[in-house]
């Protein structure tokens, strides 16, 4: 459904000053998106109220991105805003920043506190992609999304309590993450990918987890 209405839209000619043209690639998508996932993306440009527009990249705020993707200022470059990781995504976890966001603006960010990735069978998003913005990703321990940091004071289980929550929603389990003994998880980072599931399901405000996205930890690519 959203395909067509992408479809449709391009097909559609744009009045300016009473002359008829066709929209850019890069502004036609940001239109379509915004029509198809009006709230959806109002959501979002509250969730992800980080700062004022920013024309570069390099400047502008960090956010989780899909698995396989390029470094922030490549993934601007690359990406042909045209929906197809957010179509495929079984989650429905990826959402095109909104226009707010500048020249970042259409390019596909995670809020796990809302949705994560479910690491789902075959990583699709980085398998229909066509710009190589999101590289083809076959094997989980080269996702590299990120890399979850617990904040023991916040805890539950530094009051005593059993929660056991992060671990058991964790894909890759005690590869990822794990109890050494009655306190707080520890995360391995050699095996935490950063899908962003043991963030949603974590039941504090503020969370005790939270995942750092491999852009801003300073990490390129895969491990």
């Amino acid at each position: 459904m959203v395909r067509s209405l992408i479809i449709d839209v391009y097909g559609a000619y744009i009045m300016t000053n009473g002359q008829e043209r066709h929209p850019d690639r890069r502004g036609f998508f940001q239109q379509a998106w915004s029509r198809a996932l009006g709230p959806a993306v109002d959501y979002v440009a509250q969730r992800f109220d980080i700062g004022a527009v920013s024309s570069s990249p390099s400047a502008a705020p960090t956010w989780l991105r899909p698995p396989g993707a390029a470094d922030e200022s490549s993934l601007n470059d690359l990406c042909h805003r045209c929906g197809a990781c957010v179509e495929v995504c079984p989650a429905k976890c990826l959402v095109p920043l909104p226009a707010k966001y500048g020249v970042l603006a259409g390019t596909p960010a995670i809020d796990p506190d809302v949705s994560a990735c479910v690491v789902c069978e075959g990583l699709q998003c980085t398998h229909v992609c066509p710009s190589k913005a999101l590289s083809p990703v076959n094997q989980v321990c080269d996702m590299a999304m990120g890399l979850a940091e617990v904040y023991e004071p916040v805890c539950v289980r530094s009051q005593g309590e059993s929660c056991t929550v992060c671990v058991d929603r964790c894909p890759l389990g005690s590869k990822a993450i794990f109890f050494a003994g009655d306190g707080p998880p520890t995360v391995l980072t050699d095996g935490c990918v950063g899908c962003g599931l043991c963030q949603l399901f974590c039941p504090t405000q503020p969370k005790a987890i939270t995942v750092t996205p491999t852009a801003t930890i300073g990490v390129a690519g895969a491990r």
